[in-house]
């Protein structure tokens, strides 16, 4: 079964905003199912688009099953059957020699910026760039299907 270790961090927005960056990539995506054990997603990018389901997260660990489909059925998938969407910019970093991946959020999440990393086992070294703030690996809010859902500009 194919898993996912990724760990998350919050951004430091000043810092981030300073630092030099690639071209970021929009992706808009949405759920067709968020249940706490498991979400089914669709993802359309500038480029590609994917079918995404996620299991229950055990700490940075869960399984993951993504498969690319053609951008005009995930635009449908989305426009149909998404019972909750987002939309941000995605960044591509490599920070000693790890790829950093950071989400600047967009419409009702504007003004979150979150980083993941993706690691090949849960007690993997990596090394943290200056613009990570804070670990938020396992805190649900941070979740992007919670975020679809609950989105940042309506917490307290």
């Amino acid at each position: 079964m194919p898993l996912e270790i990724e760990k998350k961090y919050l951004v430091n927005k000043e810092i981030w905003q300073e630092t030099k960056k690639p071209k970021g990539m929009f992706f808009r995506q949405g759920y067709l199912l968020t249940d706490p054990n498991k979400t089914i997603r669709v993802r359309v990018t500038d480029t590609k688009s994917y079918l995404t389901i996620k299991g229950l997260s055990i700490g940075a660990t869960r399984p993951e099953f993504e498969y690319e489909i053609p951008k005009d059925e995930a635009e449908q998938l989305l426009d149909m059957f998404a019972i909750s969407d987002l939309t941000k910019i995605r960044y591509k970093v490599l920070f000693n020699n790890k790829l950093w991946e950071v989400d600047e959020f967009l419409g009702n999440n504007m003004g979150l910026i979150v980083a993941e990393i993706e690691l090949e086992s849960e007690d993997e070294a990596f090394d943290l760039p200056n613009w990570v703030e804070k670990e938020v690996t396992g805190e649900n809010e941070y979740y992007n299907s919670n975020l679809s859902l609950f989105p940042y500009k309506n917490w307290s």
